[in-house]
């Protein structure tokens, strides 16, 4: 991270931070210069073609994840000027921490052991399921059981990907860069369904030009943890676990979650989240 202020002072410089507001400030594609009065930045990968967890629009970034960033940020000392929002595609993360490309990343970042050998891993802040969403007038997909000789589509890279690989080999995969490319397969009839975790199936179906189009199945298959994607060494995982924690205890988690999949039917498993963040180096 560009900040030379020791984390035992982030609780202070935190009481000074700005508060946030539900959409991002400005960013840069790339690393990009130095932003925020102090001339310190931190620089936070993202999705940008995730609406309701990672959108960009603009110079405006929404999404519940994005809301989750910006609390941890303004914790760790950091007004909201001061983030550098960086795109992370599925398949760029782990590359981009190794390479110092960004500082931390929200990303729908699954924690798995694979990763873990490579990456360090704060949180989780959510668990999802990796769940369908199909065409509305379908009733021929209840679940994944009925993949077999479908057109699925999924993102390059992704645990979900990997799962329908190993779990569903009578589904023929599709794989595309974003999940915008998905939906627009979806809607054409090149593919059957899509797949990935249901919040983030809920934000797409959600979307004001979505909205009757496509329908989550609503039969989750997975459990997927959600972390904060830190470079390997990192010293930052025990402050953000610690913000983490905070935004859901102040009930700001809850509001996050709501606001981001309002109009979409939507309810996360109360089962599994929220969830309590792990120990660090665990």
């Amino acid at each position: 991270m560009r900040n030379t202020k020791p984390l035992g002072l982030a609780a202070m410089a935190a009481a000074a931070a700005l508060t946030l507001t539900a959409c991002g400030g400005g960013g840069e594609q790339a690393g990009g210069g130095e932003t925020g009065g102090s001339g310190e930045s931190v620089r936070i990968g993202i999705k940008y073609d995730q609406p309701g967890l990672g959108f960009r629009d603009g110079d405006q970034y929404t999404g519940f994840d994005v809301d989750v960033a910006k609390y941890v940020a303004n914790e760790l000392g950091y007004a909201e000027d001061q983030i550098e929002w960086v795109e992370s595609p599925s398949a760029n993360r782990e590359n981009m921490l190794a390479n110092d490309q960004v500082d931390m990343i929200f990303a729908t970042y699954s924690i798995t052991e694979e990763r873990d050998q490579t990456v360090d891993f704060a949180g989780p802040y959510f668990v999802a399921g990796q769940d369908l969403l199909v065409r509305s007038d379908d009733t021929s997909i209840t679940g994944p059981d009925d993949l077999e000789g479908k057109n699925l589509c999924s993102v390059t890279g992704s645990t979900s990907a990997q799962k329908v690989k190993e779990d569903q080999p009578g589904a023929n995969l599709v794989e595309q860069p974003g999940y915008a490319d998905c939906l627009t397969a979806l809607e054409s009839g090149q593919v059957d369904a899509v797949t990935t975790d249901d919040i983030i199936l809920a934000g797409l179906a959600a979307t004001e030009a979505n909205q009757g189009k496509f329908k989550v199945v609503g039969n989750t298959f997975s459990e997927e943890r959600y972390g904060v994607g830190l470079p390997q060494g990192s010293d930052q995982c025990e402050a953000v676990n610690e913000a983490i924690t905070k935004m859901i205890d102040e009930g700001a988690w809850e509001e996050a979650v709501t606001a981001n999949t309002e109009g979409a039917d939507y309810q996360y498993n109360a089962e599994l989240n929220p969830p309590e963040p792990e120990p660090c180096g665990e």
